[in-house]
């Protein structure tokens, strides 16, 4: 199971519900999140499950100041879609894209790449080429059905970050050995030649990612916008992701990634 854009599982009762740029203002009456499962915001609750009202994105709870409830300020009337899926790959976004249409999207927010790094190997990761096409696919279909939608295209945050920060908490190292993101996270507290080339690999693997995500976004033209690289600048701290996982954004990481990811109401 592939966290950051983790698990499927029956979702339970949740609780509670430096700027990166805009989505579309005035009538703007349907956002939609396409993505993984930091945007259903997997164990942002009291279970392993997706609890999307504490969604960076789309989120209607009070926990998060999403990116949904800070446009229904101006727009009472704004409706939220949340098309992401856990384990979400990049081959997965064209049918989330289709979502977005069907809801008439008028802003549409964009974060995949976690799932594509988070394999069981390096060899199983994504081709950095075949992420690009995929990614192109998606926004294909979102220019096609959806020609003034304002795109947010965000980074995928620095993983290898996490790994920095947990591999010397014996907590966070055993909740690691259950198969997350194994590519980067397998024998943690390794410093082996082999493991270290591993973890190296992993994070040119999410640069790389990140930057087709920017040329992506410049291709799509000018309604699309990058976030500038501000959710993978994100410093999450272990207080910051799931106690039960050690590797999703909590409430307040999502908050963190509302809040470095917001452009301001779109309007570009």
């Amino acid at each position: 199971m592939l966290l950051f854009a983790g698990l499927a599982v029956l979702a339970l009762a949740c609780e509670g519900g430096g700027t990166a740029g805009p989505a579309p203002s005035g009538a703007a009456m349907s956002m939609a999140a396409l993505g993984d499962s930091v945007t259903t915001a997997f164990s942002s609750c009291l279970a392993p499950a997706p609890c999307p009202r504490n969604s960076w994105s789309t989120g209607d709870g009070t926990r998060v100041d999403s990116h949904y409830r800070r446009l229904r300020k101006a727009n009472p009337g704004l409706r939220g879609h949340n098309a992401a899926e856990d384990r979400a790959r990049a081959d997965a976004l064209a049918g989330q894209a289709r979502t977005a249409v069907t809801a008439k999207a008028a802003y549409v927010t964009v974060l995949i790449g976690a799932n594509d790094a988070c394999r069981p190997t390096i060899a199983d990761m994504t081709p950095v080429d075949t992420f690009r096409r995929q990614v192109d696919d998606a926004l294909a279909v979102l220019k096609q059905g959806l020609p003034q939608a304002r795109i947010l295209v965000v980074s995928v945050p620095d993983i290898y970050h996490l790994w920095e920060i947990g591999r010397t908490r014996d907590v966070a190292v055993k909740a690691w050995s259950f198969g997350i993101c194994q590519a980067l996270l397998a024998a943690p507290t390794s410093t082996a030649p082999a493991d270290t080339a591993r973890r190296k690999a992993f994070r040119e693997r999410i640069d790389a990612y990140n930057t087709q995500l920017v040329a992506a976004c410049k291709a799509y033209g000018a309604r699309c916008k990058d976030d500038g690289g501000a959710a993978h600048r994100v410093a999450f701290s272990l207080d910051m992701v799931s106690a039960q996982d050690f590797f999703h954004p909590n409430a307040a990481g999502q908050n963190a990634l509302a809040k470095a990811t917001w452009l301001g109401t779109p309007d570009w």
